[in-house]
């Protein structure tokens, strides 16, 4: 029996998976994330979700391997998770009114074959102009510090916005389900 494997430390990755209702491992990558010298939004989001697969392949044979990452980016501008209050408050002052593109990066490794699946799904977001008074009171009721673009869609974050563009909406919220399952059946998975 082949074990998947969900190699992040997302909890919001982790719910989405829960949908499959497959049973799965959770294991943490533990991965530098920090963004190589002239790499953009895509290629980071390309090389963490492939990094991550890797770094937790060892620990596990006869498995699917599922890696993901997400980054953003606004006027060639890397938005990256807030982490703090503070932060968060500026990153939505500045996307105010803009429209950004985030890349939710999604690899599948199986580690007895060694194949490879990946791909990226972009998702155009149009931010509302925001006042600080709107910010903040999002802010202090949603707590999305661990979000890229401070915004959690899914909840109440999706009234921070005007328009979502994208294939798949669990794209935004950090798994691409509909690609994974593709994915996955490759795989001979059957749901």
């Amino acid at each position: 029996m082949i074990t998947l494997v969900l190699a992040s430390s997302s909890p919001y990755r982790r719910e989405l998976l829960l949908r499959f209702k497959l049973p799965f491992d959770v294991f943490s990558p533990d991965i530098d994330e920090s963004p190589y010298i002239g790499e953009n939004a895509k290629e980071i989001s390309v090389r963490l979700a492939r990094e991550k697969a890797f770094k937790v392949a060892p620990h596990y044979s006869n498995s699917l391997i599922i890696g993901s990452d997400q980054t953003a980016e606004c006027q060639d501008q890397i938005i990256e998770k807030p982490n703090t209050h503070e932060l968060a408050i500026k990153q939505l002052q500045l996307l105010s009114g803009k429209v950004v593109t985030f890349y939710t990066s999604l690899c599948l490794l199986n580690t007895q074959t060694k194949k490879l699946q990946e791909c990226v799904v972009d998702f155009e977001v149009k931010y509302k102009e925001l006042n600080l008074e709107i910010i903040n009171s999002y802010l202090l009721k949603e707590q999305p510090y661990n979000c890229v673009g401070s915004v959690k869609s899914e909840g109440l974050g999706i009234t921070l916005l005007d328009y979502i563009k994208g294939e798949d909406p669990t794209a935004l919220i950090g798994l691409p389900l509909i690609k994974l399952s593709n994915m996955l059946r490759n795989e001979s998975v059957t749901f």
